[in-house]
This record gives C-alpha cells, sequence and structure tokens, in this order.
C-alpha cells in the first residue's frame, strides 16, 4: 500500500492514470476498504487529506478484470469493409486559407464525387471514381482546362483491399486507346499555347501509369476515403498514418457514443502534437453494415516559413 496526499486539481482518474490503473473506480473503492471512517471518499477528491493507492500487485489483479470503460466493445469497435454493390455520390467540399502577417487569403471549392463498386477480384475490390458539378470562388480558363481535362477521363478505376486502403488507380484501356481523340476535342476547346503546353504535360502524366497513380493518390478524396482507419482499436484507441498536404500525420481515433446502432462516429486528432508545427481534427461517421464512410469533416493547419495554412475538407452522402 502506498500513500498519495491529494492536490488540488487531482482526480481518480488522473491518479489512475499514473499508476497505470485501468478503471479508476477501483482506486476509490481501494482507500474506502482501507481507511478510517472519517477519509472515506464520498464525491469529490479533498486537497491535502490521504488517499491510499493499491500496490503493483494489486493493479495488476484490478488491470486483469478488463472492466475498465475505454475497454468496452462500444469503445473499441470492429470496423468492416464490405462494399459490394456500393454507388454513392457525395458533397466534397475543400476550403483552403494562408495567412501571413495577419493577411488571409482563402480560396474553396466544390464537386460531386462519385463511387460505384465495380467487383472483387483476388481479394481487391474495383472501383469507378468520378467526379462532376465543379464550382470554385477563382474560375480562370487555366482550372477549366484543368477540369475538363480530368473530366475525359472518368470514370477513374480504383483498386482498394480488403480493409478499404487504397492499392492503385489506373485508366480504363478505352481511355488510353482513345487519348489522341481526347486530347484532340480539348485542344478544339482551348485553342491558345498555354493550353497546348498544359496538355503536353497532362498526356505525360497520363500515359505514364505510375506517374498518373501517383498523382490519383494525392486526390483528397481518395486518400481521405480509403484510408487505414479501419486499423484495429486497443484500449479504445486506434491508430494510424496519413498525407495531408504533404506531411506526414499519426493520427489516432476514438469513439464518440451515439443513439444510433447503425452508425460508428470516430474523433480523430493528433497521436502527438509537435508545439506550434501541425494541428489537426477529423470527425467520420461510419455505416456499421458495411463501414463505408457516409460523412467526414478533417481540418488541418500547420507554419510553413512563418505562414499559417489550413485546409477543411468536408464530404457528405447524397
Amino acid at each position: 500500500m502506498m500513500i498519495h496526499f491529494i492536490l488540488p486539481g487531482d482526480t481518480l482518474e488522473n491518479i489512475a492514470e499514473k499508476i497505470r490503473l485501468e478503471n479508476p473506480v477501483h482506486l476509490k473503492d481501494f482507500h474506502n476498504q482501507h481507511c478510517l471512517k472519517e477519509d472515506l471518499i464520498v464525491d469529490d477528491l479533498i486537497p491535502g487529506k490521504k488517499l491510499l493507492l493499491p500496490d503493483l500487485a494489486k493493479i495488476k489483479a484490478y488491470n486483469d478484470k478488463n472492466d475498465a470503460p475505454f475497454k468496452s466493445l462500444e469503445l473499441n469497435p470492429k470496423i468492416v469493409f464490405n462494399p459490394i454493390g456500393f454507388n454513392e455520390k457525395f458533397k466534397t467540399i475543400i476550403k483552403e486559407s494562408s495567412n501571413a502577417e495577419g493577411k488571409t487569403v482563402d480560396k474553396s471549392f466544390s464537386y460531386i464525387a462519385s463511387l460505384e463498386w465495380k467487383k472483387n477480384e483476388l481479394g481487391e475490390h474495383l472501383f469507378h471514381f468520378t467526379k462532376d458539378q465543379f464550382s470554385n470562388r477563382n474560375d480562370t480558363k487555366m482550372e477549366s482546362l484543368a477540369i475538363e481535362s480530368m473530366k475525359s477521363l472518368y470514370p477513374i478505376e480504383v483498386f482498394v483491399n480488403a480493409k478499404g486502403e487504397i492499392l492503385r488507380t489506373a485508366l480504363k484501356k478505352e481511355i488510353l486507346n482513345n487519348f489522341n481523340q481526347i486530347k484532340g476535342k480539348l485542344l478544339d476547346f482551348f485553342p491558345d499555347k498555354y493550353a497546348e503546353i498544359y496538355l503536353e504535360e497532362f498526356e505525360y502524366a497520363v500515359l505514364n501509369a505510375h506517374i498518373f497513380d501517383e498523382k490519383m493518390k494525392e486526390d483528397w478524396f481518395l486518400k481521405n476515403y480509403f484510408s487505414s482507419l479501419r486499423n484495429p482499436f486497443e484500449n479504445g484507441k486506434s491508430f494510424f498514418e496519413m498525407y495531408l498536404d504533404k506531411i506526414l500525420l499519426n493520427v489516432q481515433q476514438t469513439v464518440k457514443l451515439t443513439d444510433n446502432k447503425e452508425e460508428i462516429l470516430l474523433h480523430q486528432t493528433l497521436k502527438s502534437k509537435e508545439e506550434n508545427q501541425n494541428d489537426f481534427t477529423g470527425n467520420v461517421t461510419i455505416s456499421k453494415n458495411d463501414g463505408m464512410i457516409k460523412s467526414m469533416n478533417l481540418s488541418h493547419t500547420y507554419n510553413e516559413f512563418s505562414v499559417l495554412y489550413t485546409t477543411e475538407f468536408s464530404i457528405e452522402n447524397i
């Protein structure tokens, strides 16, 4: 048995965490079983009074009960991935801002993303992915060219493993076989030298499968929808890595309890936050039945060369 003198701000929870006792309720029970009658804990801890702590062997015995709240099935769900027959559309919005010396620059755009499951072959799921109904605040001719160029390639093939993680992307054979005609039509729509230069670079990326795959894996919708967020939970937490704004983030997830028995609500934060470097939060709603994402809201903030950048990404099933 050990003795702890209660300090202002002490709680059963933070003291239990310090001594690695998983369920703080046992801390109160142990103290009340061994203390004098006048030292019984009824409600809150009283600073200055003694708190009797269990020794290591007793702590282990308590932990072996596996009755800590964070070990409940509700807080440690097994997220399945069963996309067979999936065919849904999502309203997608990306907002970006930068702040330098108090001056803020904002830009945003939106589109409708479509995902259609096609087949499962050799343990890989094939989806068709398209974007449509683009909208932005900074409409320019080059942006229009970029949008029309990508729309000419749809649907894009997306291959995903059994855990819902993206493996690779590719163009359909018909698109590759007809790319000269596609490029010709784009040049007819955008007949200037700048468009011609852009389309030469576009063609190089399209006809090089590796380059195309790497670029598509940077797509905000694809890399977030098909991330490793279905990693297993343990003690109320799940961990995975993801790239946002070309920064590798170590993300931890917890479950937010809800009365809706058909959904799993995930809350995401950084596993560890470096001072003045990165900040990240995410909230994701997943169908408990098939493990498919219904909605997602992410926010990432980081500093670079004294400029504060923020990206907000959201999708909503429609």
